[in-house]
């Protein structure tokens, strides 16, 4: 029984990293569950012994990165400097960017697809998590940390400025991800540095 379920959980992570890769280059609505079947090399009606719809599918995808950034952001030592803690979410941004580049490009692009519920959800979520950012930003302000500039607008440049990752994914790579992050720190941080 237990090899059983360990074969039907390494189906659906099969199904969930082919399902991102094949969302994030043919977009959501692109998608056929008959064409993931097929990238799978599997019966359409088998995806459905692992799977419910693709739209659960987008659902595991989004809120499984979703998570994983609130956890982050929950488990950050409040005894360190704001400006500690903004470094580090830049430099987990960034390696979710690289080392999961599909889900996390799924996350960001295809989240509108979602089902109401579901949508709602995700949108109500992302809007607390930029909220305790910004409030992170502001108390760096307010310990003179960082330049007085619009919490919001650190935030959205270092989401956009991650998301921007997507084009060194597509390239030749003349960058290592370690110079990447470390750059990316750099940038980030020295425009809101005092």
């Amino acid at each position: 029984m237990a090899t059983t379920t360990r074969k039907r959980s390494s189906k659906k992570e099969e199904i969930l990293k082919t399902a991102a890769r094949m969302f994030r280059e043919k977009g959501y609505t692109g998608t056929s569950m008959r064409d993931l079947a097929e990238k799978i090399g599997i019966e359409a009606a088998s995806l459905y012994n692992h799977i419910q719809s693709k739209g659960e599918i987008l659902d595991e995808i989004v809120f499984s990165i979703a998570r994983d950034c609130q956890e982050q952001l929950e488990n950050m030592n409040a005894s360190e400097t704001a400006l500690q803690r903004i470094e580090s979410l830049i430099r987990f941004h960034t390696k979710m960017m690289i080392d999961h580049f599909e889900s996390y490009s799924v996350m960001v692009s295809e989240w509108i697809h979602l089902e109401e519920d579901k949508l709602s959800e995700f949108v109500s979520d992302r809007r607390r998590y930029v909220k305790k950012i910004e409030t992170i930003v502001q108390e760096g302000i307010d310990n003179k940390e960082f330049k007085p500039v619009s919490p919001y607008v650190v935030v959205l440049n270092i989401l956009s400025s991650v998301r921007g990752l997507e084009f060194w994914q597509k390239s030749a790579k003349t960058h290592t991800a370690e110079e990447i992050e470390e750059n990316m720190v750099k940038h980030l941080i020295g425009g809101l540095k005092l």
